[in-house]
């Protein structure tokens, strides 16, 4: 929605209710003046003294009039309820009501109502006197084709209204928009020139900052918070310690154990960290690789942290371009992810050809849920919180596959031999 329709759109409501609510104002207080003038006629009706002629409806010879107005009837009502005396010799017992039988009981105080018999509305005024009361009624079909009208002009009144705001409104957006519409079409003739390009390549280079800023705020808190756990439980575990405890010998070995996985954990959490670093710094430079060799040279270390893990190497001569140093640590990431996961004496499948690397464990696998987020940084599954790791093993392979233009995907192995193979395409861009 341009920024001209939401002015006249806002202008045009304003003044619709502005004009509805006055409108109604209005009414009701045109409502309140005609209804307040029956009242009157009936009250003037009801305290006159009665007439003997005239009015709708004429005396029978020798019979006063109850009312003293000729647009309104009356009739009297005695102790009892009934009507003994009406104008013209005419009763009208459908507008006596239980609360005008009240008063001329003498239960109730003078009132006034409004009453529908059949089609037609009137209202009535009721007065006590002694042994009954008087009652006097008129026709409100008057008063009420005056409000038909009245409320006929006002929503026409309030119709003209809006239609006068979106007109104005509309005016009032042009005029108010002509100096942005001047500086927008002289910014667009000028779209080509140096000063218009260096202005584009200013707002692309404050974009890729701040894209930077949160992302090095993002790893920051990731960090802060993983490095906690293994700190903590370093220190904890050194103050039992220095205590002397544990006591018992075995407990006490335990303990140690524990305090090597932990420092074993806390190098590897810092030595990815340095790895992810890496993205914000100067890139090195590419060089020619053997992938097949570099292959061999990562699964002989690896094969030396995993002595009950078996890595069986299929190669085929591969070249590319890129970084050894980043490309080793992407396969050793792959592997250590695949024997962390790998039953003893299991066998883990690594396949290097025309630039691909393919690692298949035959480990529990990984759950369809957590699928999509195995690449991102410091996640780590449920399954896998009490195993040795940082949860950035898999998200620096991705950054390496990116930054020489390939791909790294997750894939589940169909021939039913479990595990989850994940294979590594490098194009060296």
């Amino acid at each position: 929605m341009s920024f001209r329709l939401r002015v006249t759109l806002f202008i045009a409501a304003a003044v619709a209710i502005a004009a509805i609510g006055a409108s109604v104002a209005m009414y009701l207080v045109v409502q309140d003046q005609l209804i307040k003038q029956v009242n009157e006629n009936l009250l003037a009706a009801a305290s006159g003294p009665v007439r003997d002629s005239g009015g709708p409806f004429r005396p029978r010879p020798g019979e006063q009039m109850v009312s003293n107005r000729p647009e309104v009837f009356g009739q009297i009502i005695n102790a009892s309820g009934t009507v003994v005396q009406g104008d013209g010799g005419y009763s009208f017992p459908a507008i006596v009501t239980s609360e005008v039988k009240n008063v001329a009981a003498g239960k109730a105080t003078e009132f006034y109502a409004t009453a529908v018999v059949g089609d037609a509305r009137f209202q009535i005024y009721v007065k006590p006197i002694q042994g009954g009361a008087v009652e006097v009624v008129q026709q409100l079909a008057p008063i009420d084709a005056a409000l038909a009208q009245t409320r006929l002009l006002l929503i026409a009144f309030a119709a003209g209204a809006i239609l006068l705001a979106a007109g104005l409104g509309t005016l009032i957006g042009r005029a108010a928009l002509a100096p942005v519409k001047r500086l927008t079409a002289t910014v667009a003739a000028q779209g080509r020139d140096e000063l218009s390009r260096l202005g584009t390549s200013f707002d692309a280079m404050l974009g890729q900052l701040e894209t930077s800023l949160r992302s090095q705020r993002q790893l920051v808190a990731d960090a802060s918070h993983e490095l906690r756990t293994p700190l903590t439980s370093l220190r904890t575990n050194l103050e039992l310690l220095e205590r002397g405890q544990p006591t018992d010998p075995v407990e006490r070995q335990q303990l140690l154990g524990d305090l090597v996985s932990q420092i074993e954990r806390l190098t590897t959490l810092v030595g990815d960290l340095i790895e992810v670093a890496r993205d914000e710094e100067t890139p090195m430079p590419f060089e020619e690789l053997q992938l097949d060799e570099v292959v061999h040279e990562v699964v002989d270390d690896v094969s030396f942290r995993y002595p009950k893990v078996h890595f069986n190497v299929t190669s085929a001569p591969s070249s590319i371009k890129g970084v050894k140093v980043r490309v080793a640590r992407a396969i050793t990431n792959l592997l250590d992810n695949a024997a962390k996961y790998s039953p003893p004496g299991a066998t883990v499948d690594v396949a290097v050809a025309n630039g691909e690397i393919s690692v298949r464990d035959h480990g529990p696998g990984v759950a369809a849920e957590d699928a999509t987020r195995v690449f991102d940084r410091f996640w780590r599954s449920n399954d896998a919180r009490h195993l040795p790791g940082s949860g950035l093993g898999l998200s620096i392979v991705k950054d390496v596959a990116e930054s020489h233009g390939g791909s790294v995907t997750l894939e589940r192995p169909i021939d039913g031999g479990g595990g989850a193979r994940f294979r590594l395409r490098l194009k060296g861009a």
